[in-house]
């Protein structure tokens, strides 16, 4: 049966609410990725990490190379998780490089996953949108791949299908462009795209993170979260008890003198205050203890780098993932 060229589900046309439906059984694409093309308009694909986890061992009986894509910007901390289902040779895609200042050092982005318990034999940090370093990474493609298959894995919204958009535009002759949006799982199965007679690159649908705030937040504030152009670190200095509320999304309490970093998206409003208020305060606490030069993350969101030992407490929907770490940058 026919695949949709844009998310890779069988197309059908038998049952209009479920997933590769389409009028007319001969189109190339499936009736939600017109939509989300034409119309920006999208339709949620509910699938448990189940699905993509049985594709994942697939891979892994597999001896091919596997392009783990990792937004910088993003990094799950479920991603040594990937460690239990791929055990191929991995090269390690960093992606949206145009998003981090000019300033952070590339070298030290890839110092930073030496210590994942991934089968990482090599490292690129990429941007799509500005094709940084695609020759690079595409020269390394070609001389890691073990056969002419080569799997494009990763969590959701990672920009694994603006990747192999780009790929394609750059290195191949083939009309071809798969869906890309924003929102979770837009790729759906796994979809072969034969970039050249001994290229064939498999995109695989994005891993679910359940912690990520992308799932508790409407399309709007989806598209005001992400950002889409290079962040101006905003920095503050902390010497009395302060609370800044960012845009409703979250509270941040700090009590001891401190510096703080908010790498967020630009259009998001931070509000400062110097006197306590409730705002905010009926949503889930955390109470973090930060060491020296952590960061904190809200994932899916971004992270605020604190540069000496402090204690904040934080007030978001239950559910979004918070976490501390070795500062990224």
């Amino acid at each position: 049966m026919n695949k949709c060229i844009g998310c890779g589900a069988t197309l059908q046309n038998n049952n209009i609410e479920d997933i590769g439906y389409t009028s007319n059984i001969n189109n190339s694409l499936c009736e939600r990725c017109f939509r989300i093309r034409n119309y920006n308009e999208y339709k949620l694909v509910t699938k448990s990490n189940d699905d993509y986890i049985n594709i994942l061992n697939n891979i892994s009986n597999t001896n091919d190379l596997v392009l783990l894509v990792v937004d910088i910007f993003n990094i799950s901390k479920n991603l040594n998780d990937i460690s239990k289902y791929i055990k191929n040779d991995i090269l390690l895609v960093l992606t949206k490089r145009d998003i981090l200042p000019k300033s952070c050092y590339d070298e030290k982005l890839k110092d930073y996953f030496k210590n994942y318990n991934l089968n990482i034999i090599d490292t690129v940090i990429i941007s799509s949108k500005k094709n940084y370093n695609l020759d690079e990474l595409y020269e390394k493609i070609n001389n890691y791949k073990k056969s002419k298959k080569v799997y494009i894995v990763g969590f959701t919204n990672s920009g694994k299908s603006t990747l192999i958009n780009k790929i394609i535009y750059n290195y191949s002759d083939i009309n071809l462009s798969l869906t890309t949006s924003n929102l979770p799982s837009t790729t759906i199965d796994l979809l072969e795209i034969k970039v050249e007679d001994d290229l064939i690159l498999v995109d695989t649908p994005g891993l679910l993170d359940d912690g990520d705030i992308i799932n508790y937040i409407d399309s709007s504030m989806i598209k005001k979260i992400i950002p889409n152009k290079e962040i101006r670190p905003i920095n503050y200095q902390v010497k009395t008890k302060q609370v800044f509320i960012v845009d409703d999304l979250f509270r941040l309490d700090i009590c001891d003198n401190t510096n703080i970093t908010f790498y967020i998206s630009n259009n998001l409003k931070i509000n400062r205050y110097y006197k306590d208020n409730d705002t905010l305060k009926n949503l889930k606490k955390y109470s973090l203890d930060v060491s020296d030069n952590s960061d904190i993350v809200i994932q899916g969101l971004g992270f605020i780098k604190v540069t000496t030992k402090t204690n904040i407490n934080i007030y978001i929907k239950d559910g979004i993932r918070v976490f501390v770490r070795k500062n990224l940058i």
